[in-house]
């Protein structure tokens, strides 16, 4: 059993929850301790069953509940170093609480793999996963300015991916509530994704192994399910299984599946061109970690923490 269920996810808070065989994780804790925890107990999960929170940046959307829901429940935390160093500046949860990995290592938590790779965003060490098990894969990109090659080639094996439709860019140009400043921010680089270049995104990595988009982060004021889902199926994007997370209200739980398995090649794969013999193109299962050095280790800010 592999599984996601997105606990909510908005520009007012964001948090997913990952389980498998053996392992229980959380993506982000933007939301309170309290709704968190109210959340994973409508689903039937104790939060103290928990095996770790990922963390892909400090902003408050992402760790809104994390002080409150460390101080009840002994659930370890993973980030890399500089956002780990951010968050015991400002007091929230003890530093050897923290389980430090290094941006674009692999590393494992009970029976599930977990890449984190950079993306460009305007935090201190901003990070997005790829966590995969027996049973497949499942991408989590949101809060970036756009999607750089590496994070493209991260997420194109996925089954599922959760990605950032952040805002529709009319709406977020005629918004007469935000200062001409906060729309230069949000547009640039290290901003956030647009339902347009979301869609894009995906087009361009759709392949034989992704099978469900869930589309997340969307704006309260500028943005919209009906936009964001539109600017999927204007690219024809309709074969997939769309979704749209909703701030306040858990997701159905997605069930991930197996990557298309090479089947053994049989006798009418092959042509025979003069003295050349070539196969159709059969895309194989990829196994493993990368060749990136697997970094797991505690903070040390100064303190024993044993």
């Amino acid at each position: 059993m592999f599984s996601l269920t997105v606990l909510g996810s908005g520009s007012g808070g964001n948090c997913a929850l990952v389980t498998s065989d053996r392992c229980r994780i959380l993506i982000d804790a933007g939301f309170s301790a309290r709704r968190i925890s109210q959340r994973l107990q409508s689903l039937g999960i104790e939060p103290e069953s928990l095996d770790g929170i990922l963390l892909t940046h400090e902003h408050s959307d992402h760790i809104a509940g994390l002080k409150v829901f460390c101080g009840k429940f002994d659930v370890p935390v993973y980030c890399n170093s500089l956002t780990a160093e951010y968050l015991c500046r400002e007091g929230i949860a003890e530093a050897n609480r923290y389980k430090i990995f290094s941006t674009g290592s692999s590393f494992t938590i009970q029976d599930i793999d977990v890449q984190a790779f950079y993306v460009p965003h305007d935090a201190v060490d901003p990070v997005a996963f790829v966590l995969s098990s027996d049973y497949g894969s499942v991408g989590f990109l949101t809060d970036l300015g756009y999607a750089p090659k590496l994070a493209r080639e991260r997420i194109r094996e996925v089954h599922t991916l959760v990605v950032e439709t952040n805002h529709d860019e009319q709406r977020l140009q005629a918004d007469s509530k935000r200062p001409w400043s906060v729309k230069q921010r949000i547009l640039s680089r290290h901003g956030h994704l647009s339902n347009e270049a979301a869609a894009a995104l995906v087009a361009d990595i759709a392949g034989e192994n992704l099978r469900r988009v869930i589309l997340g982060h969307l704006s309260r004021e500028c943005n919209s399910p009906e936009l964001a889902l539109g600017a999927m199926r204007r690219l024809s994007l309709d074969s997939l299984e769309l979704h749209c997370a909703e701030q306040n209200q858990v997701s159905p739980q997605f069930e991930i599946g197996p990557l298309p398995v090479a089947r053994p090649l049989r006798q009418n794969d092959w042509v025979t061109t003069g003295c050349s013999t070539v196969s159709e193109k059969i895309n194989p299962v990829a196994g493993g970690h990368d060749n990136e050095q697997q970094a797991e280790y505690l903070l040390n800010l100064g303190w024993d923490v044993g």
